[in-house]
């Protein structure tokens, strides 16, 4: 039978209450930085604070939070420079799982398996849709390879978000160097399959709607190459940075080894931030700066003194969350899926506000971390207004509903044979505030920069940096992983450490 590895066990408690840097908050960008800093001989602290953890337990079972898709490393090549110098790079292609086939698309009148091999995929479109499949074909396959003309671009690590008009100044001057910055999706939603391909949008991004052309074709494009599973989701992605940090010499407050890992203030010397005060406890943990992995919405409300500290809560004040991914989790047996379902769905719902729904299978895993292969645990996931959580848990119910009633026209024989349902902002017990809010989307007032920026990574607090994903939110997942390495580079300048790597 296979297995996972056991949960991440850390060390109980920091050995030191001052450090160079403190990261706060569990989104992935902030992990990442924590553990280029540490590389780097700096001295981290990592406090949680908003963890998930790699799912949440619910009739003896470890279920995700949402649906999620992983690029792989080379889609992403500036990232993967950042895993190499972890040593992770390897390791991290070495655990992906690729989906069988690795995308299908369920329309009202077609399902279409979407196959790496181009021979196969040609085939099945032109079954499908017949003369069009060709045009269709050259479109997708287009797609799959667009993100290939802005790679060099970030790989100069560029500064984005731009502060200030020098920085904006030499932006624009390297953007005109790359004009595939600019150009425009090759997948055309005037056909259903385009409009639903196009629907994958918001899985892949944080971006409540994505307008410019780099937002709109460079996360498409890469998880349509070769769209993959890491074990535990992103969850377990950013885990095994933490591991990584911890191996080298970095802390961590986290639920599994304290209780003190919520913080309850930051506090400030003036308008500097000097540290953290955590709850159940009278230490304040110093650091020379912070790292704030967190949304903006919980890092507000970390600061109590909001009359002398206007200009960070002004920003912060900038985002906010119009959407958010609400999810279903069903665990069937295996013998129970229909033949021919495919690992990772894409469904034309023709409901208007329901909109696409993504359907990703899992394996079903014990606390314990034991896979059972007789089961499997079916995420489904669709995009709901963010003030639906205030209409209360049975309006919430009722969505779950609609979900499980487009679940049931699907595999129209499997509920009966169902083992567990379950919804994460209902069944999730012990979850704190945005810890329910795994994949959000967000609207900024400042104008996205290329389309893809929202908050400036810098604040008024000089010494505090952001490195969620609200900094490059049309860049979705590799956002949250540039954000975080230029985090670590800002912490770098600010304490005028050379990179030990770097002589």
């Amino acid at each position: 039978m296979a297995t996972q590895p056991a949960r991440l066990q850390l060390p109980s408690g920091p050995s030191r209450h001052v450090y160079d840097v403190i990261v706060l908050g569990s989104q992935i960008g902030g992990a990442l930085a924590a553990a280029l800093l540490a590389r780097r001989s700096h001295r981290v602290l990592l406090i949680e604070h908003d963890g998930t953890g790699t799912g949440y337990e619910h009739g003896g079972y470890v279920l995700p939070y949402t649906p999620s898709i992983t690029p792989s490393l080379k889609a992403m090549p500036a990232v993967e420079e950042a895993f190499t110098e972890l040593g992770l790079a390897s390791t991290i292609q070495r655990n992906l799982r690729p989906h069988v086939p690795e995308l299908q698309l369920i329309l009202p009148r077609h399902r279409v398996d979407l196959h790496g091999d181009l021979t196969r995929r040609r085939a099945e479109l032109g079954r499908e849709f017949g003369e069009t499949a060709e045009g269709l074909f050259s479109a997708l396959s287009a797609t799959t390879t667009q993100h290939e003309a802005s790679d060099a671009f970030f790989k100069e690590q560029p500064n984005l978000p731009p502060d200030g008009m020098l920085e904006t100044w030499k932006l624009n001057k390297k953007i005109r160097q790359h004009a595939g910055l600019e150009a425009h999706p090759r997948l055309s939603s005037n056909t259903p399959p385009g409009a639903l391909l196009r629907g994958l949008q918001p899985f892949l991004t944080h971006l409540d709607k994505s307008s410019g052309p780099l937002a709109l074709t460079r996360p498409l494009s890469q998880a349509l190459q070769a769209p993959q599973r890491y074990p535990g989701g992103i969850e377990g992605l950013r885990e095994l940075l933490v591991k990584r940090l911890a191996e080298l010499g970095g802390d961590v407050l986290s639920r599994e080894n304290s209780e003190s890992f919520i913080v309850e203030e930051l506090t400030f010397d003036g308008a500097r931030f000097e540290g953290v005060k955590v709850l159940r406890s009278d230490v304040v943990y110093r650091a020379s700066c912070l790292v704030a992995a967190t949304d903006s919405g919980a890092l507000r409300r970390l600061v109590t003194d909001r009359k002398r500290h206007r200009g960070l809560l002004e920003q912060l004040d900038a985002s906010t969350t119009r959407s958010l991914l609400f999810a279903v989790n069903w665990v069937v047996p295996v013998a129970a899926l229909p033949r021919g379902m495919g690992e990772l769905l894409l469904v034309d719902t023709e409901d208007a506000e329901l909109g696409a729904m993504l359907i990703q299978q899992h394996p079903a895993r014990t606390p314990g971390g034991k896979e059972d292969e007789a089961l499997r645990v079916l995420c489904a996931g669709v995009f709901i207004p963010a003030s639906t959580r205030d209409l209360g848990e049975e309006h919430l119910q009722k969505v779950a509903q609609r979900i499980d009633a487009h679940l049931d026209a699907l595999m129209p024989f499997t509920r009966n044979q169902r083992v567990l349902h379950s919804v994460p902002y209902l069944d999730a017990g012990g979850v704190r505030g945005s810890r329910l809010m795994p994949h959000p989307l967000y609207s900024f007032e400042a104008e996205a920069f290329l389309g893809v920026t929202g908050l400036n990574q810098r604040t008024q607090a000089k010494n505090i940096l952001l490195a969620g994903r609200e900094v490059l939110p049309g860049l979705g997942l590799e956002g949250e992983f540039l954000a975080g390495m230029r985090a670590a580079r800002l912490v770098q300048e600010m304490l005028k450490k050379k990179n030990p790597l770097k002589g």
